[in-house]
């Protein structure tokens, strides 16, 4: 079976923006939204990692950039996404998708509010609360192949504030051990 036909089971959109009957519960869609509010280890709509940034900012997909470190772009997604996804780019290359928003929410269910003991409930065993190196935060990681859901904590109050995808050598590796270029 393929990281494809697992994300499918656990209730991602399959092309075309159908849902598997499997699906758990029916998908929020925000006002001014009319796709489905699911951000997986691929991404999102056409914001898959891997994406091209010169593609997609050809394509009327990208709002603005703003350099970081090495080759690492940041990046505001346009349309529905506009505040509500942010993105960075690696060598010219999509590497991470994130929210500061709910929905949002993982194929599983999981969104930017919940408490880390929410997601414990809803991932068990296939996830786990983790420190980074110099062990003054945490997040919960989610491993699905190569790649990554990593909900991490809120500055100000207790639990996710903020949930992205891509991955583990680029997102987790940026939890733990700081910004990688």
């Amino acid at each position: 079976m393929g990281e494809g036909s697992a994300l499918e089971d656990a209730g991602a959109p399959l092309a075309g923006g159908a849902t598997p009957a499997s699906a758990r519960g029916p998908l929020a869609v925000a006002v001014g939204h009319s796709h489905p509010q699911v951000l997986s280890v691929d991404g999102v709509g056409v914001y898959r990692i891997g994406a091209s940034l010169a593609a997609l900012t050809a394509n009327g997909h990208i709002d603005w950039t703003a350099p970081a470190c090495g080759t690492v772009v940041h990046a505001g997604a346009t349309g529905s996404w506009a505040g509500v996804i942010l993105l960075a780019f690696r060598d010219g290359r999509l590497v991470e998708v994130g929210t500061a928003t709910a929905p949002p929410r993982s194929p599983a269910g999981a969104t930017v509010g919940m408490s880390f003991d929410e997601l414990e409930a809803i991932y068990g065993r296939r996830g786990s609360l983790i420190r980074n190196d110099a062990g003054d935060a945490e997040a919960y990681l989610v491993r699905v192949g190569s790649r990554v859901e990593l909900f991490t904590g809120h500055p100000i109050r207790p639990g996710v504030g903020y949930f992205q995808v891509g991955p583990a050598s680029f997102v987790e590796r940026n939890f733990r051990q700081g910004v990688c270029c």
